[in-house]
Formats: C-alpha cells, structure tokens, sequence
C-alpha cells in the first residue's frame, strides 16, 4: 500500500531570500540533523540572466533500523538524488527527490517547495508531499514502512527548527536582507556551458520535473490550505501524520463534494474517532454527510422549534463552563419522565431535540474557542441520576435511548470531552449494562460516575467545574435555569400514533407543495427570473409512481389563468402548440426520478426570463401517453409528489443553508442512514443555460 504525507503550509516570517540563504547553509553537512551525512553536486545549470538556478545533489542519509534490518539489507546509509529549481524572478524553489538505493524494491518520491506567501511579501511558504511505496523487501515490508514512516515524520518538524536556525544565524551576523534579483545585461558568451540540450539539468524546464512517476500534488488552490499556525491555533497539536491526514482528508472533500465542504473542526474529529485511519474516517465522515443532507440537519437550529411541553419536562440545558472552557450541559436524568415524554410527544420528536443539543454543542465549542483563544472542539455533560428508578427502565424507552446513542456516536464524534455521572443510584449498574455495549470505547473511557455524595470535596466535582458555576441542587452556590422535569400528565399524552404522524405531515406540508402528475397532464412549476446571475434550486420526494424531471427556459411567459402573483404552479402550463428549441429550451437534461426518490439540485441562469420546472408522467419503452384532458378523466395511475423551490443570489448560494448540502426528505426516520449511504438521495448536477 502506497502511503502519502502532506504538509500544512508552514509560514516564515521573513523575506524569500533570506530564507533561500538560510536554506543553502544546510549543504554540503547540516549537524542539526544527524541522519544527513552530506551532500555532493552532481550538475549545476544557470540561465543566461541569472534568474534561474538549477542545482542537482546526490545525498547520502544514515539508516536508523535495527540492526538486523541493516544486516540484511547490507547497507548503512541509502542515496537520494535531490533536484533543485530556483527561480529568483518569480521567488520560487521547487525541490525533488528520489531513492536511488533500492529503487527496484522501494520507491520513495518527495515535493518540496518555498513560494512567498500570497498576502505577504516579506513572508515565505514552505510546502511539502510525500509517497512511499515498498514493493518487496526480504518479507520486512511492514516493519519497514513502519520504520520509515516515523523516521520521516520525526524529521518533518525538525526541517523547519533548522532553517530556523540558520535564519537566527544570519541575522546574528549582521545579514538581515537580501536584495531581490534584478536582470543584468546577459551576453551570449556568458552562458553557462552546461545548459545545453540533453544536459540533466538543462533549463528548457520552466519547473521541477523528474523522470520517476509523478509525485503527489499539492493540495489545492492558495485559498484551500491550511497553514502550521492556524492549524495550532484553532485546531491544536497535531503530530505531522495526523495533519497530512487532515489535509489529505479536506482536499478530498474539496475534489468531491462541490459547494460547502465541513469545517476543518468537523473534519478532525471523525479523523480522531478512527485514530488516523485515511480510509476509515472517510467512510464515517461521508455516511454521516448524506445523513445531515436527508435530514436537513444544516437546518435544524432554525427550523427547530420545542413543543412547549419538551420546554417544561425535558430537564436539561447549558449552564456555563468547566474548567477546560468546554460548554457545560447539565442533564436531570433522574428527574425526567422519559415514558411520559415519548408517550406526550414521540420518539421523533425526542430525537430532533436531541440533535439539536448536539449543534448547539458545536457551535458553542466555536464561541468558547473564540472567546478563550485556544481551541475547544468538545463539551462537558453533567448527568444527576437521584431519582432514577425502574420506570426509566421502560423497555420501548432503553430503545429510544439506544438509538439515539446511535446517531450521536455515528455523527457527533468525539465532541463529548467529559461525562460527570453523579449521585448514581443501585438500579443505575442494569441501565449502564444495557447501554454500555453501545457506547464507542473511546467515549466509555470520558465517563466519570460517582455514587451516592462522593462527588463533593476533592477529586469531585470541584475538579472539573469552578465552584461558581455548580448548581445548587448538586450543593453549589450557583442558581440553576435548567427545568426540574416531573411526571408528564397522561392527558397530554397521544391518543393514537396515527395522530402524531398527521403532525409530522403538517408541518411537512407548511414548506413543501404537493402535485400529481397523470399520463400527458405534467405539472409544471413557472419562476420568473429578473436578474441574470441567480440560482434556482429544488427539491423534490417521489411518493407513487415514476416521472421525468426537466428545466426549460423561454423569453416568452406562459399564459395561464388568473392565480397568484410570482412563481407559481398550476398544472400543465406550456402551450401544446409551442415547439420544442423554438418557443422554449430545455437547460437540465431531463432526469427519470423513481418512487421513493428524493432529488435535490440546482441551476445557475444567465439569462432573465420564465424558468419551468417540469414533471411528466414516465412512459416505458412501447407506453401510450395519454393527452391533457383525456388524463385528467382516466382512472389510470397517477404520480404524486411533494417539491420545494428556491430562488437565490449567485453570491449568497455556496454559503446558502437551502443549498444542495442540506435539502432533502425527513420522511423517513432520522436514523435510518448511519449505518450506511442513502441509495435514494440523488443530486443533480448545476449546469449553465443553452439557447
């Protein structure tokens, strides 16, 4: 397997050719790093200005392998060929090298490169990527890519500390500026010899190039990297694999998922509940971003809204900090009435709350970093268990309870830092028993559960919490906003479960418009565009039947009858008479959308005009299609669905929360798509209008 390194952008505060000079004091030996035992120049080339210097090295570094692997490797040092292109006009050092010892087993590629920093001139970027593949090497492949590896890791750091150094000691001795280049009258007499056709280190190149496979490329555009600094600042320490992870991570998502990526936050801590695993971290990340896209969960702070009785009986809520600066929740357990809860307002209903405690979390840990100046990327959850009996042991509730450790263990990882259990009663031991099985190891090992009083004193609560800011029902001095809870009056419980599922489809139908379409009766939907650049988005759930989705322009409105003013829908609205590329154009090929579907997409216009949104009846291969009014009185089948429709600024759509990242169904239930990716959330693509 061929294992990958990639650097954050390190940034040196100080001028490129001071860092260049720094650079070259590294060559012939460089005593600050003991596994280099020095350097020869095999060619050397310059242009006839002067401008580009092209330098090629045969490096030889120590091995540091146990000394059986040495043995039978029958070396003690391996040689690297390290090309250099520096160009003094642009301000770039481009840097390759290779393996020559072993190249047939291993085959080592790394890309380095200085540039001035983009909004800074007197600063300088340093970049680095690596590959290492080991085909074969006496059945130690493992043990050496393991050792390889952390040695090249250890050095990564090291690099940076030695120009440094080297900085430090120009500046000691008086040299605290370089002028920049500037070209000088060249005649053609004065060009170097060795830059000639055929010479390995001709500079008919305007760049590094090398004649091993490709190495890695760097990541992205200047404004997707992340540099070293921000990387300490807001994300904290991170050891040099588990940034290349990160970045290796992001850039993936930048190449795939087109529009809002996560943030950097988000990303790191799936990369964490998968201890660095690449591969396994994507999979979880990518699962839980089609979880967030079906179920609108970009949406849910807004959307959200506690029926007034979660507000009274869900004893929880935030109340300041711990120690840590973490955002403390604090949870009455054993105060709820969990039974009465689902029986008052259901499961669903129950979970989105849940959900919702958990978006609060992220964004308070956002503030908290802000307001801290550290990075804080986890809250701490403050559970009372006084109360806590049998009746919270209500079997369809233990279900409830599972499946929302579930969804939050799948799509909230590791934001919970620390969970205080305190005042934990003899029945909690059979509800931990049921539960615990499905708490991630990780997330086990954050629990701290304390029976009975000893939470007070040290080793306590006092130890995680400001003796401020415990409630006084835990014996603090602070007053607590959190409801008490108590027992859910049973009048207010739900007659029927059909009645609950009569809620859920009203609020769905507040934002989403229903339509049928029948065999040569489609609907069609009419947006009037004003300005050029907007962009038109929609969403859609097929509920019976199949039916084609397509986008039509035309300069010339629709006439139908009197309805509302603005964008509107009213059945089949394009005149039979019109032809098609004519009076009107499609500028979305047409889409066959399948029962049970949900399908989001969007367009970018060009034009103003009237947009039609399309749905016909599909016909399979060798069907009749019956036309308008003789469809209208048939007792064939029908299709139904529910759309929704949005017209956006070009400027405000990549940031939108009605964007593609986050439209989509909450017909099914909330958790259905954890475990693995919606195979019925389509997107269809954006594309630009054709006449």
């Amino acid at each position: 397997m061929v294992q990958k390194y990639q650097s954050p952008v390190r940034i040196y505060k100080y001028p490129f050719e001071l860092v260049m000079a720094a650079y070259e004091k590294r060559f012939p030996t460089c005593p600050q790093i003991p596994v280099f035992l020095g350097s020869e120049v095999l060619c050397e080339s310059r242009s006839p200005d002067g401008a580009v210097h092209v330098v090629e090295r045969s490096c030889r570094l120590r091995v540091e392998a146990p000394r059986l692997l040495r043995k039978i490797a029958g070396v003690e040092h391996v040689v690297f060929v390290q090309r250099n292109v520096l160009n003094w006009k642009e301000r770039t050092l481009h840097i390759e090298a290779h393996n020559e010892t072993f190249a047939s087993r291993v085959v080592v590629h790394e890309n380095c490169s200085y540039t001035v920093h983009p909004e800074n001139e007197d600063w300088t970027c340093f970049e680095q990527s690596a590959s290492l593949d080991i085909r074969s090497f006496f059945g130690f492949e493992s043990a050496l890519e393991k050792i390889a590896m952390k040695q090249y890791t250890a050095n990564v750091k090291r690099g940076k500390e030695v120009i440094e150094h080297y900085l430090h000691e120009l500046i000691s001795q008086g040299v605290s500026h370089i002028p920049r280049w500037t070209p000088a009258p060249v005649r053609e007499e004065d060009a170097c010899p060795q830059a000639r056709l055929g010479d390995p280190c001709s500079l008919e190149v305007s760049g590094p190039r090398s004649t091993q496979d490709p190495a890695p490329e760097m990541v992205g555009s200047d404004g997707d990297k992340l540099d070293a600094d921000y990387i300490e600042r807001c994300l904290g320490h991170l050891t040099p694999m588990q940034e290349s992870c990160l970045i290796q991570l992001r850039h993936w998502l930048q190449d795939t998922h087109k529009g809002k990526i996560p943030k950097d936050q988000h990303i790191l801590r799936f990369l964490r509940a998968r201890d660095f695993h690449l591969d396994k971290a994507r999979e979880m990340l990518c699962q839980s971003l089609s979880w967030r896209k079906q179920h609108q969960v970009d949406l849910l702070l807004q959307t959200w809204h506690p029926p007034a009785l979660l507000e009274e009986f869900y004893a929880g809520g935030w109340h300041y900090q711990d120690l840590d600066g973490r955002p403390l929740y604090l949870l009455r357990l054993g105060h709820m009435d969990t039974k009465g809860l689902m029986k008052a307002v259901g499961e669903e209903a129950l979970l989105q709350h849940v959900l919702s405690i958990n978006e609060e979390g992220q964004k308070r840990c956002e503030g908290n970093t802000k307001q801290f100046g550290r990075p804080i990327s986890s809250w701490t959850c403050l559970v009372d268990l006084e109360g806590l009996n049998m009746r919270h042991l209500w079997r369809p509730g233990v279900k409830a309870l599972l499946r929302m450790i579930e969804v939050v263990e799948d799509n909230y990882p590791e934001t919970l830092g620390r969970l205080l259990i305190v005042r934990a009663p003899r029945v909690f031991p059979v509800l931990w028993t049921l539960i615990s099985p499905f708490i991630n190891e990780n997330t086990r090992r954050k629990f701290l559960i304390y029976s009975g009083s000893n939470y007070q004193g040290p080793g306590g609560l006092v130890d995680y919490l400001d003796k401020e800011v415990i409630p006084d029902f835990l014996g603090g001095e602070c007053l607590c906003n959190v409801p008490e809870g108590g027992l859910v009056p049973k009048s207010l419980y739900l007659m029927e479960e059909e009645q609950e599922h009569a809620d859920q489809l009203r609020q769905w139908r507040e934002t989403y418009q229903s339509a049928s379409v029948l065999r040569g009766a489609p609907h069609e939907v009419m947006v009037e565009i004003l300005e050029g650049e907007s962009v038109i988005t929609w969403d859609f759930d097929i509920l019976r039947g199949n039916v084609v989705f397509s986008l039509s322009y035309t300069r010339q409105a629709p006439k139908p009858g009197p309805q509302e003013p603005g964008a509107r829908a009213s059945g089949q609205l394009v005149d039979k008479g019109w032809a098609l590329g004519t009076d009107y154009s499609c500028v979305e090929t047409p889409l066959i959308c399948r029962e049970g579907e949900s399908i989001q997409g969007s367009h970018v216009t060009r034009w103003p005009g009237t947009y039609l949104l399309q749905w016909h009846m599909h016909a399979p291969p060798g069907g009749t299609v019956e036309d308008g009014p003789t469809a209208l009185h048939s007792p064939g089948p029908r299709c139904k669905l529910l759309y929704y429709y949005e017209v956006l600024a070009s400027e405000d759509f990549r940031g939108s929360m009605s964007s593609l990242e986050s439209c989509t169904s909450r017909f099914s239930h909330l958790s259905a798509a954890t475990t693995s990716s919606s195979s019925s959330g389509q997107s269809h693509s954006s594309s630009l209008v054709s006449r």
